[in-house]
């Protein structure tokens, strides 16, 4: 009976997501690379976007108080800081074709004084760097790019609220319909969620999308798309140990490698151009 009802359930979501999918289309424009990565998910529409990013909002804030009381917030003037905050300013600019409401989002930036080797951008532009991404893996500026411009995709192309979403109808069965009319469950799996924004997997789609629209955002801004090879050769070689935390959800090795050196020549020329024009 509980397996019946889980099947009911989960063929509910994807009964009202198929029902959604007629809607307008997701962000990315034609911009280059955008064409390879088509709409954003159905999900995402079981889920308002303000509530994704006001959580987010609210555990990156927590955050940085713990970093903060622990004396591992990187200060306004360190020279890391200031690099990352540098690297952003140029990738910025470039995401708001692929989801508008990044023009309006108070983008952060912060260094976290931790051994581990990871970053990410959570909904609403706030990114963190861990010290052990830049210093174990001496990480130069296209390198930084990359992983940036990786992270800040996930955000732009709301992956994190596609989970939600999905989590939104499999959870809820048979109120998924009553529920997305009136937002009373959905708010329920917000707060249930919303406390995982840091720790969310995505899928493989996910990454090799996010590796594709963040080559894309980097190369345009100057950044070379080559070094996201150098990149996962240096994470492979941090990963021969325990994984770092990084590569926890990420794929990794040959085959990421060989799926980035596939992508290059649809990015190559926009970074050419950028070098250009710069």
């Amino acid at each position: 009976m509980r397996r019946a009802r889980r099947r009911w359930a989960r063929a509910a979501g994807w009964a009202l997501a198929a029902a959604l999918a007629g809607g307008p289309a997701a962000w990315a424009q034609d911009v280059g690379v955008g064409h390879d990565v088509g709409k954003n998910s159905a999900f995402t529409k079981l889920v308002p976007a303000a509530q994704i990013e006001q959580a987010a909002v609210q555990q990156y804030a927590q955050m940085l108080r713990e970093a903060q009381a622990k004396n591992a917030l990187g200060s306004d003037n360190h020279p890391q800081v200031l690099r990352l905050r540098s690297i952003a300013r140029r990738l910025i600019p470039f995401s708001y074709e692929w989801n508008p409401r990044a023009r309006d989002w108070r983008w952060e930036v912060n260094l976290i004084g931790s051994k581990q080797i990871n970053a990410f951008c959570m909904p609403a532009g706030k990114i963190a760097f861990y010290t052990g991404i830049l210093d174990q893996l001496k990480l130069t500026d296209d390198e930084v790019a990359m992983v940036m411009g990786h992270e800040i995709a996930h955000a732009l192309r709301e992956h994190a609220r596609e989970r939600m979403g999905k989590s939104a109808a499999t959870n809820i069965g048979v109120n998924v319909i009553s529920s997305v009319l009136g937002f009373g469950q959905i708010g329920q799996t917000l707060t249930q969620y919303g406390a995982q924004l840091l720790t969310l997997e995505f899928s493989r789609e996910d990454e090799s999308e996010a590796d594709l629209v963040g080559m894309e955002l980097a190369a345009r801004a100057g950044f070379d798309p080559r070094a996201g090879v150098t990149l996962w050769q240096k994470m492979s070689a941090a990963s021969k140990g325990a994984p770092p935390q990084f590569l926890s959800t990420h794929p990794s090795g040959a085959t990421r490698i060989a799926d980035i050196e596939r992508k290059l020549p649809k990015v190559m020329p926009l970074y050419e151009a950028a070098r250009k024009n710069g």
